[in-house]
């Protein structure tokens, strides 16, 4: 699997997945997609396979605001280059390809990503069966969101990336290579293999 940046032409497959992956009143319609692809294509990755076909992609937009609302949803100006915080709205593997470690390969790289760029860290809602998923990757469950996007209850998950962070998430050495093996494993596929 590879990933990189989406490009304007990678709108119709970013509808798509989109559509795969949430019900109606949750899913990003073409149009919304389109306007924050326009805003801030360097917060879209996708996720490709061997063959160059799409498995998956994430995308969001960064604010100085601390807190993820229904108002950066609808409104992509909102956008700020400068800010603190990387807001992922959609965290998206297409049916046929989950249970691969696709999303958890890409997720690490994009909060690689926001930590290299200086954020302060990276935030999410997510619904409850899916907390204990985002935990894995360090991230901090802070309660029913106020967002009421798509009619759903949300649960606020966020990674601050600080001393903690580092040492539990990204820089794990020992003595014993198979446990190091089994770490980056996890890190990356979401289980040891």
């Amino acid at each position: 699997m590879y990933l990189r940046k989406a490009k304007p032409e990678n709108l119709d497959i970013i509808a798509a997945v989109e559509a795969a992956c949430f019900p109606p009143a949750e899913a990003a319609s073409r149009e919304v997609l389109k306007e924050r692809l326009a805003c801030y294509p360097e917060c879209f990755w996708i996720g490709f396979d061997q063959y160059g076909t799409v498995t998956c992609y994430t995308a969001g937009m960064v604010s100085k605001e601390s807190d993820l609302t229904d108002e950066m949803y609808a409104d992509p100006s909102l956008h700020d280059p400068e800010g603190d915080w990387l807001m992922l709205f959609s965290v998206c593997t297409l049916p046929e390809y989950r249970r691969q470690g696709l999303g958890a390969w890409m997720l690490n790289r994009v909060l690689s990503e926001a930590e290299s760029t200086g954020r302060k860290g990276v935030v999410l809602t997510c619904k409850e069966d899916l907390i204990p998923y985002y935990e894995k990757f360090g991230f901090v469950n802070e309660g029913e969101s106020s967002s009421v996007h798509g009619g759903a209850k949300w649960y606020q998950m966020r990674v601050t990336f600080d001393e903690d962070y580092f040492l539990e998430h990204m820089f794990y050495f020992s003595d014993d290579p198979d446990e190091n093996r089994r770490f980056l494993e996890e890190a990356i596929w979401g289980r040891p293999l």
